[in-house]
């Protein structure tokens, strides 16, 4: 149930008129692998990239686009092992991270934008750099946001009919 709803919002979050870069999604890959089963963690943002691109169109950085998600999934396992307010935080920041020097790897690569030398390397990641300003505003942002929500949620009803239906 939790990963209808994370796909849903982040499906929805991609759709609505945004800042470049500020949504949920990586937030949303961070919370899927430190909530949801790990097949669930890895699945939930391949689909959600999946179903949105087919809306907005496909493109040829998508390999590095999906591959950074799927890896901040894998680093939201992590962070389950150690939970706490600071690996949420670290994650969210690492995460961003990583979701920036992939693709912009990738749009280096494969985009035909920018010349494969060292300069042009540098130049498309230093073009690069008000997108990740929103990538990692928006990432922490909803990382506090929904993890924050869910715990709050999660002590709430825990002990209810429902706290197993809404948690698992």
């Amino acid at each position: 149930m939790l990963a209808i709803w994370l796909l849903a919002l982040g499906v929805l979050s991609r759709l609505v008129i945004h800042s470049w870069n500020f949504t949920p999604v990586i937030a949303i890959a961070l919370f899927g692998g430190v909530y949801l089963k790990k097949k669930q963690a890895v699945l939930l943002p391949l689909a959600l990239f999946a179903v949105t691109d087919m809306i907005l169109g496909f493109h040829n950085v998508m390999l590095f686009t999906w591959g950074s998600v799927v890896l901040i999934a894998l680093m939201g396992l992590w962070v389950k092992k150690n939970k706490n307010f600071k690996t949420i935080l670290g994650g969210g920041l690492a995460a961003a991270v990583v979701f920036f020097v992939v693709t912009n790897v990738g749009v280096w690569l494969v985009s035909g934008i920018y010349p494969l030398t060292l300069a042009g390397f540098s130049e498309c990641f230093i073009l690069a750099v008000p997108f990740f300003r929103n990538t990692l505003a928006g990432t922490l942002v909803y990382s506090v946001v929904l993890f924050g929500a869910y715990e709050i949620i999660a002590a709430r009803v825990k002990d209810t009919r429902l706290g197993h239906v809404l948690l698992d």
